[in-house]
């Protein structure tokens, strides 16, 4: 796989959430990281977004049908964040995702074969169907399981990356939050440990404006969530997050810098977020035509697509060999996935425990007749008191 060079920062991203127009041109060549891309890097960051957004669509169709077993969580309108910033890191590196992360988890490795096994709890899934949508992790690949508290990941990947410090490891830890996550304890907790112990941790906050329905300005007094890093003594930056170019330049600034040795970076991602919390939320509480007009307005994959074939100069066919690309995979991971089998009830017990898995029924009662002899209930109908 690919990796990348570079990091794209705030030139975009200091427009405010009201507005969705153009921000000013990029830098002149050489002046971000992202320039120094290779024309496959380029084209390869197009695949994975539409790979990411494909995906989930083909998700979107089994959940309707009720293959998908559980909740389903979209990333649409936000593909470029985990994207980008998961291109910045190196294989050795680790990053902690989030429910809207599936992009970052697809460029370290994952499969969408097994991402849609692990949505339908099939039991070849990465957690044998005990675990639902993508809270897996795997560490030769590079990512660690998520958990839904949201804001303690980061905690989590202070210790990781003290680890990395402390065996004077050159490899750096990557962690995603939303905005409302950000006024959470575990947050404050987690960023203050890391910034004194200078952890190499990039820490990305994704503010797509709401905090599952509440929006930004009513959880929050801060009115840019980058100046947070003040508190921390820790440089804070933003950037547009619908610019995946933007993305890979500031996510790389901050992982160059923490693997130098200089600490951690706290940087604000500014997107939307088109879909609800889960495909359940009809997003009431959203203004009329927001939805629509960042659709129309700052598309992540429409505006890269823009950058491709105007600025860099990539052919029709290049981009539809791409599309052809992810078009098949999806439509071969579909068909391996509805293949696999649901999984034997006795497999919830895998590596739970002890091993062997599998023992028989009601063992502890082995030898003891008093449950049935001095009591009418059977023996299989809970704990005896015999």
């Amino acid at each position: 796989m690919a990796r990348r060079t570079g990091s794209r920062a705030e030139g975009r991203g200091s427009r405010s959430r009201a507005t969705t127009e153009r921000s000013s041109r990029r830098a002149a060549p050489g002046a971000r990281p992202s320039a120094q891309l290779g024309r496959a890097q380029q084209l390869e960051l197009y695949y994975w977004m539409r790979l990411t957004r494909a995906l989930e669509e083909r998700l979107v169709n089994l959940y309707r049908q009720t293959k998908v077993v559980g909740g389903l969580f979209r990333s649409l309108g936000q593909e470029a964040d985990a994207v980008g910033s998961a291109f910045a890191l190196e294989r050795r590196d680790v990053l902690s995702p989030l429910i809207r992360n599936l992009g970052s988890m697809l460029v370290k490795g994952a499969q969408p074969a097994e991402i849609i096994r692990q949505y339908m709890a099939k039991g070849d899934s990465p957690t044998r169907g005990r675990e639902l949508n993508i809270h897996y992790g795997d560490l030769d690949r590079g990512f660690i399981g998520q958990i839904s508290h949201l804001g303690d990941m980061v905690p989590v990947m202070m210790g990781v990356t003290l680890s990395f410090k402390l065996r004077n490891e050159a490899r750096v830890g990557l962690v995603y939050v939303g905005d409302g996550a950000t006024s959470t304890g575990a947050f404050h907790e987690g960023i203050n440990f890391a910034a004194v112990q200078r952890c190499p941790l990039v820490v990305i906050v994704e503010n797509n404006g709401y905090a599952y329905s509440t929006p930004l300005a009513r959880q929050t007094a801060v009115v840019e969530l980058k100046d947070k890093a003040l508190a921390y003594g820790i440089p804070g930056v933003r950037a547009d997050g619908n610019d995946v170019l933007a993305v890979y330049d500031v996510t790389k600034e901050a992982v160059d810098r923490a693997r130098r040795g200089e600490g951690v970076t706290l940087i604000e991602l500014m997107t939307y977020r088109r879909k609800g919390h889960a495909e359940h939320d009809n997003q009431s509480y959203v203004p009329a035509g927001e939805i629509d007009r960042w659709a129309r307005e700052n598309d992540p994959v429409d505006r890269y697509l823009r950058v491709l074939t105007d600025e860099l100069e990539f052919d029709a066919a290049d981009i539809a060999a791409v599309d052809a690309r992810v078009t098949e995979e999806i439509d071969v991971a579909t068909d391996a996935a509805e293949a696999s089998p649901m999984p034997e009830p006795t497999d919830a017990l895998v590596g739970i425990y002890a091993e062997p898995p599998r023992i028989e029924p009601l063992w502890y009662r082995a030898g003891i007749r008093s449950a049935v002899e001095a009591h009418e209930r059977a023996a299989g109908w809970g704990a005896f008191n015999g």
